[in-house]
C-alpha cells in the first residue's frame, strides 16, 4: 500500500520535473523525458520515484527514496532498488536519499552499502540529502 509520504513526494516531484533532478544531481544539463514505473513486483518493493532523464552523455535514471526519517535498513534498501532498476531498465542510475527529519541515533547517515563476505565485497553508493540541515 502506498504511503501519504511517497504520494506526497511524487506530487512534488511533478511540480518541476526538471528542477528536481537538477537540484539532487547538481548539473543544470538535466532534463527529464518521463517519470517511469518504480514498482518491483517480483519482490513487492516500490520506490518513491524513479525518472528517465538525459544531459549530454546521454539517458540515465534517477532514483529518488524520500524518507520521512533514516532508518538503519537504508544501505541494503538502496542497494535493493538500484540494483533492480538497473537489471530492469538497463540504464545508468544517479541514487538519491532524501531524508525530511533529522535521525538523532545517525546523524552522519552513509552514502553506501557495504559488505564482504568469503572475500567477496558489495559496495555501492548514492547520494544523500538531508533536509533538516539544508
Amino acid at each position: 500500500m502506498t504511503k501519504k509520504v511517497d504520494i506526497g513526494s511524487k506530487r512534488l516531484i511533478s511540480l518541476a520535473p526538471d528542477n528536481w533532478v537538477q537540484w539532487v544531481t547538481q548539473r543544470k544539463d538535466i532534463r527529464v523525458k518521463e517519470f517511469i514505473s518504480s514498482e518491483f513486483q517480483w519482490i513487492s518493493r516500490d520506490n518513491d520515484v524513479l525518472i528517465k532523464a538525459e544531459n549530454p552523455e546521454g539517458e540515465f535514471l534517477v532514483l529518488n527514496e524520500l524518507q520521512l526519517r533514516y532508518k538503519e535498513t537504508m544501505p541494503l534498501r538502496m542497494t535493493a532498488y538500484i540494483a533492480l532498476a538497473r537489471e530492469r531498465y538497463k540504464l545508468p542510475i544517479y541514487p538519491v536519499l532524501i531524508n525530511i527529519l533529522p535521525h538523532v541515533k545517525t546523524p552522519n547517515i552513509p552514502n553506501f552499502y557495504e559488505q564482504e563476505f568469503m572475500g567477496i565485497k558489495s559496495y555501492q553508493e548514492y547520494r544523500v540529502i538531508n533536509l533538516e540541515g539544508n
